[in-house]
């Protein structure tokens, strides 16, 4: 059991950190290279973008770091790791919260530019890049700041079977 344990907090941890460098990614490169695009090439990028990353790799680690994450927590409260339950809490809470704002309002912004096909592109990013740029910040946050917390949760795990 205590490998199961383990296993599911690294696979948590290896999913919050792909997600945390995700949306970092665009905060320090991918939406700073946009900006200085004319407004065709800003929209059709994003809107490329927004297709293409609904794949499988995205999904199994988007949707499945809290499934990992939470089964982690219930088997540190249940064994061995019990003293990082707190930092794998955090951890998973913190990344609902960066969950939550993908799914509130990254994606609906990311829907609305692709509604918005390619009539009055300035405009449609008008209403999209200065809303998205700053709610990806704080995604990118609070991933990081969960990807942090797991990090601990490890190393707090490995003292207390060690």
């Amino acid at each position: 059991m205590r490998l199961v344990q383990q296993l599911t907090l690294v696979g948590a941890t290896v999913g919050a950190g792909l997600m945390a460098g995700l949306f970092a990614a665009f905060s320090y490169a991918v939406m700073p290279a946009l900006r200085g695009a004319d407004d065709r090439t800003f929209v059709d990028a994003m809107q490329r973008i927004n297709v293409t990353i609904v794949n499988g790799w995205f999904l199994l680690a988007f949707l499945g770091t809290p499934l990992l994450a939470a089964l982690a927590a219930v088997l540190a409260w249940r064994g061995a790791a019990r003293p990082a339950l707190a930092w794998i809490v955090a951890g998973l809470a913190l990344y609902l919260v960066m969950f939550v704002v993908t799914v509130a309002v990254n994606v609906p912004l990311n829907d609305a530019l692709a509604a918005a096909g390619s009539a009055d592109l300035a405009a449609a990013r008008e209403r999209f890049e200065s809303a998205w740029v700053t709610w990806n910040v704080v995604r990118t946050l609070a991933s990081t700041a969960g990807f942090g917390a797991l990090c601990w949760a490890l190393v707090i795990a490995g003292r207390a079977s060690g």
